[in-house]
């Protein structure tokens, strides 16, 4: 049945028509025939210049060694599809460019309190360069705490989320990868509806990539007929574009500007263990409270209005708060493919390099570049407690063989590898030290730390910290703690293993 779904589906139609447009170059392509000598000598040379302009100028090799690979072999075509795909979105790209225009527009409403940021740093000590970087060259400031809980599953903190959109007066603002019918989507669905008949604003944003297995075509015109504004990110075309790679991986859910859900769940059943899939489904919810709800507003009205171009002033959904200061900081911000910064990258580096006792990471998939894998051992070979828990139950089998492609280098490094054995662990979080941590949505992986947009939240200071802390412990105690014999590999599949993360910034 699956495979009749995906034949017939919308994944095989745009299968279907990127083979038909490959057709259409070939017929151009063979159009030029009696040039084609002078065509292969400037793209040979063109080749060269490319190969040198990657090396000199890539901010991260790792990403772009497949490209200078694929154009070193086949110089020609590579070069045809590398100038393809790489710029093919910046000359034809309306969404593109739309989300740099909106994204560059809306850096206005980050505001920083310069008391709270002075606060902030005097408190952090030795962690102020991290609260700088991210509050200078990002755009997102620093908030004083008046709220923030971190539940380690998602059946824990659903129940929140139900909660507070039925408790919606203003407006709701949904943002998510992955949606699929079912208990959990169902059930916001018809608080939804309601809300959107008693004359609040709902907005809803999903990527289209995420959901082409999960619904139909015309799902946001069905969406539309309730009264809930819908919006599909990035819709797959048949042209192929580089813009195409770059998704819309985010989860944010705002109610009314008080409060703003996140983490790693998707609004699927499996995201609440509603389902079985690949064992028990671990992962976490995030909710902010206060005024550090606002960056999350501007994240998705920034997406939002790349797309619709609806709102003028953002600040009409700035909502004052009178909660009460709790203990600590924490700094929500945001990623995206298009700046000079790859800040979830950053954050977690900045975490690593200056982690002093432990530093503890869970992450679905571990497909890193050599930065990453260097800080890590870098930071057990300075006697740094560094721990790493990955799924025993992969939900994609050859990423998670990718993934354990690194456990070799790693473990010989000092760095201590546990599988989750209950079944996948979909968590992104990192913690270190009982001072600081992060969770989100950015996997320890390339596509999300290169090429999605991702968001999260960075917490300094906060009793929070111990519970991510604690939840790490928790899932250690229930994972398989990896050994040297454990990974060890042939030499045919570890040629194999070498060939396939070549292709790790593609998966």
């Amino acid at each position: 049945m699956r495979v009749i779904k995906t034949i017939f589906g919308r994944a095989g139609l745009l299968i279907v028509l990127v083979l038909l447009q490959l057709f259409w170059l070939g017929v151009v392509l063979s159009g030029i025939s009696p040039y084609l000598t002078v065509v292969n000598t400037v793209l040979q040379v063109l080749s060269i210049f490319i190969v040198l302009h990657l090396i000199n100028t890539s901010r991260n090799l790792s990403n772009d060694l497949l490209w200078i690979l694929f154009i070193i072999l086949v110089p020609i075509a590579g070069t045809v599809i590398y100038l393809y795909l790489r710029w093919n979105h910046r000359l034809t790209g309306r969404t593109y460019r739309s989300l740099k225009e909106e994204t560059a527009a809306a850096a206005r409403y980050y505001v920083q309190d310069p008391e709270v940021l002075s606060q902030a740093k005097e408190a952090a000590g030795c962690l102020a360069g991290q609260v700088h970087y991210l509050c200078s060259t990002t755009p997102y400031p620093i908030y004083e705490s008046q709220g923030f809980s971190y539940e380690k599953c998602g059946e824990d903190g659903f129940p929140k989320m139900l909660a507070a959109l039925k408790a919606a007066e203003r407006f709701i603002f949904l943002e998510y990868f992955i949606i699929n019918t079912g208990k959990m989507w169902d059930s916001i669905l018809d608080i939804l509806k309601e809300k959107a008949q008693a004359g609040l604003k709902v907005r809803l944003l999903y990527d289209d990539y995420g959901t082409i297995n999960t619904l139909p075509v015309n799902y946001a015109a069905q969406l539309r007929s309730f009264g809930i504004k819908t919006q599909v990110f990035n819709p797959l075309k048949p042209f192929i574009s580089g813009f195409m790679n770059n998704r819309d991986h985010r989860k944010i859910m705002v109610i009314d500007g008080k409060v703003a859900f996140s983490g790693g769940i998707n609004l699927a059943d499996e995201y609440i263990n509603e389902i079985v899939r690949f064992g028990y489904w671990k992962d976490n919810i995030t909710q902010v409270m206060g005024e550090a709800v606002w960056p999350f507003t501007v994240m998705f009205l920034t997406m939002w209005n790349a797309l619709t171009h609806e709102d003028e002033d953002y600040t009409i959904f700035k909502t004052p708060s009178d909660l009460k200061r709790q203990k600590g900081w924490l700094i929500p911000y945001g990623d995206d493919p298009f700046d000079k910064q790859d800040t979830g990258r950053d954050v977690y580096l900045n975490i690593i390099n200056q982690a002093r006792t432990y530093c503890y990471i869970i992450t679905p998939y571990l497909i890193i570049d050599n930065i990453i894998s260097n800080a890590l051992i870098l930071a057990a070979e300075r006697g740094v407690d560094v721990r790493i828990v990955t799924p025993g139950i992969p939900d994609k089998r050859i990423v998670w063989r990718i993934t354990r492609s690194y456990y070799p280098g790693l473990i010989a490094g000092g760095v201590k590898i546990y599988e989750y054995q209950p079944g996948f662990i979909h968590s992104k979080v990192m913690v270190a030290d009982d001072v600081v941590a992060t969770a989100g949505t950015a996997n320890l992986d390339f596509r999300s730390l290169y090429l999605h947009f991702e968001n999260g939240v960075y917490l300094l200071h906060m009793d929070e910290v111990k519970d991510i802390r604690d939840d790490c412990l928790e899932a250690m105690e229930q994972s398989k703690l990896m050994s040297p014999e454990d990974v060890k590999t042939g030499p045919v599949r570890t040629m194999i293993y070498m060939v396939l993360r070549l292709f790790a910034p593609m998966l």
